[in-house]
């Protein structure tokens, strides 16, 4: 008989997900706009401010996985939950640029160690014949938050001019996302990592394979590949839009359309993913995805530029799931925390070279030469993968 993958637990961990993800971009696009308004902050200055929350959120993140393997999963959950919910009170607290700056810098950290506590509980109360297939469409609750938060953030500001009332907001679906969390019950509930408990594992209590999965590098090589990719493009589409193609209002719709395609992208690969065909999944993506790259800067239109939202959203909504299901399946049982901090900080430094190198490019060669340049990294990535890591993965893959 067929495990059921929509338990309880399950509904409860995704519906906390897509809670503490629309916290997160209800914000986004609008706080530039309140540190110039509020506290006339330049544009050097409000990239500085907010740098600090990927920048606390990349360096927290390979230690949560060790805390998350190592301690009560559900009890770390709820504190990183408590955390990330009360930092949202601080925004409106904060009454001078630099305790607005200290507070959005520290709220990073509860940020990430969050994420690879709710998803390596989503790990947990799943059936393991399900896995695979369940951690794909995880990942929906982001991208359902990705496509409405933006639009309603924008929305009420227009109507109501109030940076308070969004604080506000966030700050409860925070908490309404951490009253879920709480909720979660039976045995998956009562995960712990048992790094320090298991058979054999004292001795390597704090080594390296704690804090980063050695057992995959590669898998965690290959993507940064593609986080560099897609940081370039998330962070000067909308400056590359105006200048280069003179689409002005479009970024938004852009976005929406990308979400669109990973929302598909995810209904559509599920069999793949309940088969374990995960080398299917992630070849199929990422070939998208060069298309999709490759369209965009080859096609400096309106068509090339909507068509490529889709298919980027699809590539990447294909290869994502099945880039974090390799990592998992190359980790012991006790290491699903590791495994998913491994696979975030990997996507994290890439998005971090991207925005670093895009600036530069575009800065001396202009931003076409940008973004050829990230058709190229693409390609070395989709190479990388079918030269190497696909084979990486299968010697390695645990049963």
């Amino acid at each position: 008989m067929t495990e059921r993958l929509w338990n309880a637990n399950y509904i409860k961990v995704m519906t906390a997900n897509f809670s503490l993800f629309f916290a997160f971009y209800i914000l986004t696009p609008l706080l530039p706009l309140y540190l110039s308004e509020q506290f006339s902050a330049t544009k050097d200055v409000i990239g500085l401010v907010l740098s600090g929350y990927t920048i606390t959120a990349l360096l927290v993140r390979p230690f949560s996985g060790y805390i998350v393997d190592t301690f009560d999963r559900k009890r770390v959950l709820m504190i990183c939950y408590f955390a990330f919910f009360i930092f949202f009170a601080g925004y409106l607290a904060a009454s001078t640029l630099l305790l607005f700056c200290i507070v959005r810098t520290l709220h990073g950290g509860p940020f990430g160690a969050l994420t690879v506590a709710n998803s390596t509980m989503a790990i947990d109360v799943l059936p393991s014949s399900r896995r695979n297939e369940g951690i794909g469409y995880y990942g929906l609750s982001n991208n359902l938050a990705m496509a409405i938060a933006p639009t309603i953030g924008i929305f009420v500001y227009r109507y109501t001019q109030s940076f308070d009332l969004l604080f506000w907001i966030a700050l409860l679906v925070a908490g309404f996302g951490m009253t879920v969390d709480a909720m979660i019950k039976g045995q998956g509930a009562k995960s712990k990592g048992q790094g320090a408990r298991s058979e054999g594992q004292g001795a390597r209590k704090f080594s390296a394979d704690r804090f980063f999965l050695v057992r995959g590098w590669l898998i965690g090589v290959n993507m940064v590949f593609f986080g560099f990719c897609f940081g370039v493009l998330s962070n000067y589409l909308a400056i590359y839009g105006k200048e280069v193609m003179g689409i002005t209002g479009g970024t938004g719709t852009w976005f929406m359309l990308c979400s669109v395609g990973l929302i598909l992208s995810r209904l559509q690969g599920g069999k793949a993913l309940r088969e374990g065909r995960l080398t299917h999944n992630a070849s199929e993506g990422m070939v998208i995805s060069l298309v999709g790259y490759v369209l965009f800067i080859a096609c400096p239109n309106m068509v090339g530029y909507y068509a490529s939202a889709i298919l980027i959203g699809l590539g990447n909504g294909h290869m994502w799931p099945a880039f974090q299901n390799m990592m998992i399946n190359v980790a012991r049982h006790n290491q699903r925390g590791t495994a998913n901090s491994t696979i975030l900080v990997s996507w994290d430094i890439g998005m971090g070279l991207g925005i670093l190198l895009g600036g530069i490019i575009a800065e001396h060669l202009g931003y076409a030469a940008a973004f050829w340049f990230v058709a190229v990294m693409n390609l070395v990535g989709v190479l990388l993968y079918f030269g190497a890591t696909s084979s990486f993965f299968l010697t390695r893959k645990l049963s």
